[in-house]
């Protein structure tokens, strides 16, 4: 194909952007209640660390539950596993936004965490198998959607819950009722694969250590990413308004540093040594928030900044697990998600504990230090971080030119359900050998 007959990557089918919405909203629940837990915490007398169990139960649901959804979707099918997990997320929006109690949202929570775990595992494969005109422009499509999605999700839920606390609830589930909807009407039937995955899969694959190295990298880092991100809206001190205006700042940056800055980074320094460096900053930046936390504007610009962190080590730590595991990427993705969503997941209701009996700073410091730990053990993995740069930079030699994915490439993004961003980047290289 000519660099003149290529299509734009915008021009997709109906049941693309039917998806591409969706993903849109998913990714929205990442940053969509940080503006309003401390008017949650006010207005149902509960304690920050009881409101930061909505990051709790959401996440770690959607870890335990990534460890089963290859199993789920190897038999029904890519649009059935995507379908029940909008479906899912449809009702426990809903049910969550109807609670009168912090303890009912929560547990609410959970099950939302659960849809979204299979809607993660399999909305870029339902684009891209559902994409005409360039399968590359479905992806790219695919990663704008995900950047939308983080970058508005505080912003939309500064709006609704300034309305009230119900709202953000409340407008998640109508907005993924359309997309259901949408889903069911407009993506064409995808086929059942012909190989079941077994439960165990991703539990042994942790065995292997590349795969063990970069999923305790990723919990060590999520623990400080979600410390700052489940935490620090209560010593703020800000109104809704302009938390979600803080957070929208640091959704931008998340979106561009992933999708633009990270690649370029990556190709000119290695992947090593950029998420080195990228952690020191960040352990760095959680420091200054448990120094100043008694200082508004400090705080509101560190959140900003970690943005440009978060993205570039969302794309990189992403890539390199599908380039160092030695197993199928699907396999690789749940057992490595499992682990970044259990840290993630445990870290804001830990710090909120910390902070109600020791001081507000002491659980930055933590995260701080985990940043670091995560950097120290990351070093244990050099030389297989090397090796996958080698596999990086052949995949991109030997596909030099090409406007488009080859058909192996295909099947290697059809079968990979990290949602994150780096998604071509990932297919554009040799799978690990086995």
């Amino acid at each position: 194909m000519s660099s003149s007959s290529r299509v734009s990557p915008f021009r997709q089918p109906r049941a693309v952007w039917a998806v591409a919405f969706a993903c849109v909203i998913s990714f929205m629940g990442i940053g969509l209640v940080d503006p309003i837990l401390p008017a949650l915490s006010e207005q149902l007398h509960a304690t920050p660390s009881q409101v930061t169990l909505l990051f709790t139960s959401y996440l770690v649901v959607t870890a335990v539950a990534m460890l089963v959804t290859g199993w789920v979707s190897s038999r029904l099918g890519a649009k059935n596993t995507l379908v029940a997990g909008l479906a899912i997320i449809v009702v426990f929006a809903f049910l969550a936004g109807m609670s009168d109690g912090i303890g009912g949202i929560v547990g609410f929570r959970a099950g939302w965490g659960l849809g979204n775990a299979l809607f993660i595992a399999t909305s870029l494969a339902v684009i891209v198998g559902s994409a005409s005109g360039g399968f590359a422009g479905a992806i790219v499509l695919y990663e704008t959607a995900l950047g939308v999605g983080i970058a508005c999700g505080p912003l939309i839920g500064a709006l609704l819950g300034s309305w009230s606390r119900r709202g953000p609830f409340f407008g998640v589930s109508v907005l993924m009722a359309i997309a259901l909807v949408a889903t069911v009407v407009l993506v064409p039937p995808t086929p059942k694969p012909t190989h079941r995955a077994a439960l165990s899969e991703p539990l042994r694959a942790l065995q292997h250590r590349g795969l063990l190295t970069m999923g305790v990298t990723a919990l060590l880092y999520n623990w400080g990413f979600f410390t700052m991100l489940g935490y620090v809206p209560f010593p703020m001190g800000l109104s809704i308004f302009q938390l979600g205006a803080v957070f929208f700042g640091w959704g931008v940056l998340v979106a561009i540093f992933s999708v633009f800055v990270a690649p370029r980074l990556q190709a000119r320094f290695g992947t090593a040594p950029v998420l080195y460096v990228n952690l020191a900053l960040f352990a760095t930046l959680l420091a200054v928030i448990a120094t100043f936390t008694d200082s508004p504007p400090t705080l509101a610009v560190c959140v900003i900044v970690a943005g440009a962190f978060i993205g570039i080590n969302n794309t990189l730590t992403t890539q390199a697990v599908m380039l160092v595991a030695p197993v199928e990427r699907p396999v690789a993705s749940a057992a490595y998600g499992f682990l970044r969503f259990i840290g993630g997941g445990l870290a804001p209701w830990a710090a909120g504990v910390l902070a109600e009996r020791f001081g507000v700073p002491l659980p930055f410091y933590l995260g701080a230090a985990a940043v670091l730990l995560a950097a120290g053990v990351l070093a244990t993995g050099h030389r297989l971080l090397a090796r996958a740069d080698e596999a990086l930079a052949a995949g991109e030699a030997a596909h030099a030119g090409e406007s488009d994915l080859d058909a192996a490439e295909l099947e290697e993004v059809l079968e990979d359900g990290t949602g994150e961003a780096g998604a071509r980047l990932r297919a554009e290289v040799p799978p690990p050998a086995r």
